[in-house]
C-alpha cells in the first residue's frame, strides 16, 4: 500500500528528534522517506556544511542518509507486510533500530545536484528486516548500503509515553 505521507511524518511529535530523520530537530537533516508499496524513496540536497573536500559530500552524511532512509523504509515495509498503516491506533505501533549498517562507496559523490535514495526490504521478518539502499546523483550510482534493521518497542513505550493518535 502507498502512504500519503513520508513515513517519518506519522511518528509521535514528543519522539521525532533524531538527527537524521526527526521532524522536530532544528538542526536535523529532515530525511523524508516516502513508500510506495514496494520501495522508500528519498530526496535530499547538499548543504555547504555537507562538504568533505571541494565539490563532494562529506561520507559520513551519505552513511547517515542510507542509515536513516533505510531505517524508515524498514518500518513502512513491516507495516505493509503487517497489512496496516501506520496511522492504525487500533494496531502495535512499529519502530526499529539500526542493528547493521555497511556502506560501500562506489563513487565520489558532488555537492551540485538533488541526491536520491532508493531503498528496498529485501526479507522482512517480525524482528528484522534486510534493506538494501543506493544513493544516486543524477543517474550516477554513487553509494550503496545494506542495513539490518531490528523492531523495538516502539519510541512512545520506550520513554513511557502513550500513543496519541500519531504513530511512534
Amino acid at each position: 500500500m502507498k502512504f500519503e505521507k513520508p513515513i517519518q511524518d506519522y511518528y509521535n511529535a514528543e519522539t521525532a528528534i533524531c538527527y537524521g530523520c526527526g521532524r522536530n530537530n532544528p538542526d536535523g537533516l529532515h530525511i523524508k522517506t516516502y513508500w510506495d508499496g514496494s520501495e522508500g524513496v528519498c530526496h535530499f540536497a547538499p548543504r555547504a556544511e555537507h562538504t568533505a573536500f571541494p565539490g563532494f559530500v562529506y561520507g559520513g552524511l551519505l552513511a547517515s542518509l542510507i542509515d536513516c532512509h533505510s531505517i524508515g523504509t524498514a518500518i513502512a515495509a513491516m507495516y505493509d507486510a503487517a497489512g496496516y498503516m501506520p496511522d492504525d491506533e487500533n494496531r502495535p505501533a512499529i519502530t526499529c533500530v539500526t542493528g547493521n549498517l555497511n556502506v560501500t562507496y562506489l563513487k565520489p559523490t558532488p555537492m551540485d545536484t538533488e541526491l536520491v535514495l532508493r531503498a528496498r526490504a529485501t526479507e522482512i521478518s517480525e524482528r528484522k528486516a534486510l534493506v538494501l539502499c543506493s544513493l544516486y546523483a543524477g543517474e550516477v550510482e554513487c553509494v550503496r548500503g545494506e542495513t539490518v534493521a531490528v523492531r523495538v518497542k516502539s519510541r512512545g513505550e520506550m520513554d513511557g509515553h502513550q500513543r496519541d493518535g500519531a504513530n511512534t
